[in-house]
């Protein structure tokens, strides 16, 4: 049995799914069979097991093939007598079993191909021939300290970037349009070769992944592309890594390779880092490629290991506000907070040979504190912010998955506090929303997310009182925004890059 873990969840209906997507069984038992009963799963001879869902929380046991017929069950089973089949006895428990994720709803992919797919016949008087989508990003918590090598937990969203395209094999130039910028198509010559003065800040990064693909040897094949996002542009939402993502699965489909998700995100990251100049992290290239549907994903930034956690209570939801606030910024704000958590992993370095220090990851407070008289007092902030976050990240991850909502959201809203008056990357219209979501009754948490200087909020919150934070920031906000609303939309945990070829509509 592989794919993504699942917690299972009580109910009344126990199920299974073959193969071939065909129902193979169904019955119902007691909400809460005895602890040591065991509940024994027939399955069809011929077809593996792909999917199972279960009432209440059980444990995998044996699973094994009969030579006649299946133990009986110890309380009443509607199941018919079944042929020889492999069984699979299931014991109750508070555990997890791996399973294939449940589908996620095609509509939103549909919408947006479909968009894409109109405009590329207006630009280009044909049809495309692939279509691909990549996801933005927000994070539950661990903020600037990717580049530290720490550890992040964020979640892909449903909103995407649609990239739908027809090769150009006996061309020399990718002919690319983008709707939200122009419906004129841009022409540039795609792999490792000079940018034209004139080019625009959005093909820079399209035209960037060709440059790091062919740099890396893969085959760059010309093509002619139509670019839509639903991704909020500016908001910290990651809609540069998300075209990263997309034009990265688009080089991969028309020239037919395959590439790991993780090199494509490092792919990606180097796009930023040169043809962007942004010295960003790997986080939002890695949850851009390696999203799950119902999963926020812990990311080791050191050894880019994932651990998918559910996100599976019916009663909690994630909320978004977009302070529609951006900051001017010199362009000095991020690299001079990276260089800081730099000086400061170098000064423990050579302070604690023996602890073989490369970046803040590999430090604690206690390190910090020996040499607390060597930093200026904002390097020292920037770097306790890095150590204390790491802490809290780990702590949100386990206290999700145990089901505690309260110390989550606790924990997020220690990171926010820490993003403001450790690390400075909040605004007063971030702080504003922030206050606002935790003075809403239901409300576990709240804090900016992403890079900072304006953007977002991102927060944990009761289902029933949802409508009630949604109100109260359609009230209070706009005092602090110069009469302006917070854009806020509610979310689950999206899906990864991903072609969608199938969803281009038929002419």
């Amino acid at each position: 049995m592989t794919g993504a873990l699942h917690t299972l969840s009580r109910s009344h209906l126990l199920s299974g799914t073959a193969a071939d997507g065909q129902a193979c069984m169904q019955g119902t038992w007691p909400a809460s069979p005895p602890a040591c009963t065991p509940i024994i799963v027939a399955l069809p001879q011929a077809q593996p097991l792909t999917r199972i869902s279960l009432s209440a929380n059980y444990t995998i046991g044996a699973f094994h093939r009969p030579s006649t017929t299946c133990p009986t069950p110890s309380h009443p089973s509607p199941l018919p007598k079944p042929n020889p089949s492999p069984t699979l006895t299931l014991t109750p428990s508070r555990t997890t079993i791996r399973s294939d994720p449940p589908a996620m709803s095609p509509t939103a992919d549909q919408a947006g191909v479909a968009r894409a797919t109109s405009l590329f016949q207006n630009a280009f008087s044909c049809p495309p021939t692939v279509a691909v989508a990549a996801p933005g990003r927000v994070n539950l918590i661990g903020e600037h300290v990717d580049y530290s090598e720490g550890f992040v937990f964020p979640l892909a969203l449903e909103k995407n970037t649609y990239i739908v395209a027809c090769p150009l094999p006996d061309d020399t130039q990718c002919h690319v349009v983008a709707g939200a910028f122009s419906d004129e198509p841009f022409s540039f010559t795609p792999g490792d070769t000079p940018f034209s003065p004139d080019t625009p800040g959005w093909v820079k990064y399209v035209k960037g992944m060709t440059a790091i693909y062919a740099r890396n040897g893969h085959n760059i094949v010309p093509f002619r592309a139509v670019i839509v996002s639903d991704v909020p542009m500016g908001g910290g939402l990651s809609s540069s890594a998300s075209l990263e993502m997309a034009t990265g699965v688009l080089i991969e489909q028309l020239a037919g390779l395959q590439v790991d998700p993780a090199d494509r995100a490092k792919m990606g990251q180097k796009c930023e880092h040169e043809f962007a100049g942004v010295p960003c992290g790997i986080m939002d290239q890695l949850i851009s490629s390696k999203g799950q549907t119902g999963y926020a994903l812990l990311i080791d930034c050191r050894s880019l290991d994932v651990k998918a956690v559910p996100l599976n209570d019916p009663n909690a939801v994630i909320v978004v506000a977009d302070s529609n606030n951006k900051h001017e910024l010199s362009g000095s704000e991020y690299p001079s907070r990276r260089a800081q958590c730099e000086v400061a992993a170098a000064k423990m370095a050579a302070k604690f040979p023996d602890k073989n220090v490369t970046h803040l990851r590999d430090c604690d407070m206690e390190m910090l504190q020996a040499v607390k008289e060597e930093l200026d007092v904002e390097t020292e902030k920037r770097a306790r912010h890095a150590i204390q976050e790491d802490i809290r990240t780990l702590e949100a991850k386990t206290c999700l998955e145990n089901g505690d909502l309260v110390r989550t959201g606790k924990l997020m809203h220690e990171s926010h506090v820490s993003l403001r008056d450790l690390f400075e990357v909040s605004t007063p219209e971030i702080d504003a929303l922030v206050d606002i979501a935790m003075g809403v009754d239901g409300v576990y948490g709240s804090r900016i997310t992403g890079g900072g200087f304006g953007g977002c909020t991102v927060t944990l919150v009761a289902k029933k009182s949802v409508e009630a934070l949604m109100q109260a920031f359609k009230e209070q906000y706009p005092e602090h925004n110069n009469n302006k609303e917070a854009t806020v939309f509610a979310t689950l945990a999206g899906d990864g890059a991903r072609a969608v070829t199938e969803l281009i509509p038929s002419a």
